[in-house]
């Protein structure tokens, strides 16, 4: 199981209000006690944080909020004295409208070498007034941001398929993919044992840049920047750097892919295979209804593209850009939902029931830690938290809200700093007690009831389920291998074989009988709901989970 942090809403060790490195490092014994076998950390390069992370200005070193150089090698030197290996994230389709190569690029003027770094055009129209064509960015608005000229009159337009600070790399240029295998390097050479990459999908562009001729949907990219091969000539390069740094090291470093293909499940085959990623995550579960149906056929989906090849997917129901399940599985439209084609980024609007979110939550959660796969848990979610609704939009910080003229509130909900304490000092305990800054996020006032030290001492909280899920999913030898069987034991049930293992998701609302062959030498190991678990032994009841064995 990998733990996800969000570096700057996990503990704050300094009081200014960010969470940062030491504060990881102080949480440490608490991220193995879950049963964590690594760390994925959110980006914590230097960076204006327009975007928190995702804009990146230097590959090599670590942003003063969060610490230093050093204190990042202590972390990776304690985190392995708890066996727990730390991957980081790198963010190969654009830097930061900061980073020196960009600065130096808008100084130069058209035509130089430092514009052919990135995607700089002239624009149409009589005076390149407009831009050079109709492409529209993830987070909303044009692709295309126009620069003013070190002279001052208005010049070319430069592309950002996310946001205009965050200007796309072009990888033709030798300098690019370059400086990011010196970067590779860099932080394997400290101990880092692999890495999330994230969008990999938008890396190539179409040919001559012509225009998509149609709308496209808040949250999503045109087919003209997405997909495209010369993504691909870039991963190949990755994955044979990292087999020749593992090979000359004795070291089993990795590359996750951060691909959306919800879409087209078939994609994800082209990112991972034995000449790029070693893994990608499976996201299909993070837009799937509550309904057994959806959730088989995303498991399906995901299993019959890596199966063939022998490959692992990374499954996860929560992260830094979506809905919190708990928020998520509450919402009133939870088993209507589209599994294929929405956007992570507009989630629903209907009315939340907090209660059977957590509920169904617990379930899901323990249904995916039963798949074949690994597993990312992000942080908080183990606590059960939901999703902040309310929050004002003048604290907002995401751009998704911004370039959306706020019409989409983006996904500041699921950034806020984690609750550690029950009282409200130190913001929850996030931050070192009184004096302390306000966090950079607003937690909620109730905060304190979803925090560690109140879960701790309830052994039915949702924070034991994780530990004793992980534990028992490490211990079970049949939950090892790609090997998953369905059995169909109901309309809207959810049941599948690992080995002698058998778990049973009934997503519905009302109580299954599980059918006495599935328990004839199989006993209760697991139950989403300990409060029911006296009647469980031969009936799951509704948005419950269960976990058989021999």
């Amino acid at each position: 199981m990998t733990y996800q942090v969000y570096v700057r809403s996990f503990a704050d060790s300094n009081g200014d209000g960010l969470g940062d490195l030491a504060g990881i490092r102080s949480r440490l014994p608490y991220i193995a006690a879950l049963g964590a076998d690594a760390i994925w950390l959110n980006p914590c390069y230097p960076s204006p944080q327009r975007d928190h992370g995702y804009d990146v200005t230097d590959y090599f070193d670590i942003d003063p909020e969060y610490g230093t150089l050093e204190i990042f090698d202590d972390l990776v030197e304690q985190a392995r004295q708890y066996g727990i290996r730390l991957l980081m994230d790198v963010v190969p389709n654009h830097c930061s409208s900061d980073h020196p190569w960009f600065l130096e690029a808008l100084a130069a003027g058209p035509g130089s070498p430092a514009r052919e770094r990135f995607w700089f055009r002239d624009g149409k129209g009589e005076s390149g007034e407009l831009p050079p064509n109709d492409w529209t960015a993830i987070f909303g608005g044009s692709a295309w941001t126009r620069v003013t000229e070190p002279d001052g009159s208005p010049g070319q337009w430069y592309l950002g398929v996310f946001t205009p600070h965050q200007p796309d790399l072009d990888w033709h240029h030798p300098d690019v993919p370059e400086m990011f295998d010196r970067m590779l390097r860099f932080w394997f050479d400290r101990g880092v044992e692999g890495f999330r990459a994230d969008a990999v999908t938008f890396l190539g562009k179409t040919e001559g840049l012509p225009d998509h001729g149609a709308e496209v949907p808040f949250g999503k990219g045109s087919h003209l920047f997405t997909h495209h091969p010369d993504g691909h000539i870039a991963w190949r390069r990755w994955r044979r750097l990292v087999e020749d740094y593992n090979r000359t090291n004795d070291r089993d470093v990795l590359l996750l892919a951060e691909a959306w293909t919800a879409d087209d499940p078939g994609a994800l085959a082209a990112y991972v295979n034995p000449e790029e990623f070693h893994q990608a995550f499976a996201f299909d579960l993070t837009t799937a209804p509550w309904r057994a149906d959806a959730w088989r056929k995303a498991i399906d989906d995901t299993l019959d593209v890596l199966r063939a090849e022998g490959l692992y997917p990374a499954w996860t129901l929560n992260n830094h850009d979506v809905e919190r399940a708990v928020t998520r599985y509450g919402r009133a439209d939870a088993t209507q939902l589209e599994d294929v084609g929405r956007s992570n980024i507009v989630p629903s609007a209907a009315e939340v029931d907090e209660r059977l979110g957590r509920r169904r939550a617990r379930a899901a959660t323990l249904a995916m830690l039963a798949l074949p796969g690994s597993v990312f848990l992000y942080a908080g979610e183990e606590l059960g938290l939901p999703e902040v609704l309310d929050l004002p939009d003048e604290v907002r910080t995401d751009p998704v809200h911004a370039r959306s003229g706020g019409r989409v509130k983006g996904r500041d909900g699921c950034r806020i700093p984690l609750p550690w304490t029950v009282s409200p000092a130190g913001s929850h305990g996030f931050s070192p007690g009184p004096g302390a800054a306000e966090p950079w996020l607003p937690q909620p006032e109730d905060w304190g009831i979803h925090s560690a030290e109140a879960l701790e001492s309830d052994t039915s909280s949702i924070l034991h389920l994780y530990r004793d899920a992980v534990a028992v999913r490490r211990k079970l030898t049949d939950l090892q291998g790609l090997d998953l069987t369905w059995h169909d034991i109901g309309p809207g049930v959810l049941a599948f074989a690992r080995g002698n293992a058998v778990v049973v998701l009934n997503p519905t609302d009302h109580d299954l009988q599980i059918p006495p062959a599935l328990l004839e030498g199989r006993r209760v190991v697991l139950v989403s709901d300990p409060s029911r678990r006296s009647t469980v032994r031969g009936t799951v009841p509704a948005d419950t989970c269960v976990w058989l064995a021999p």
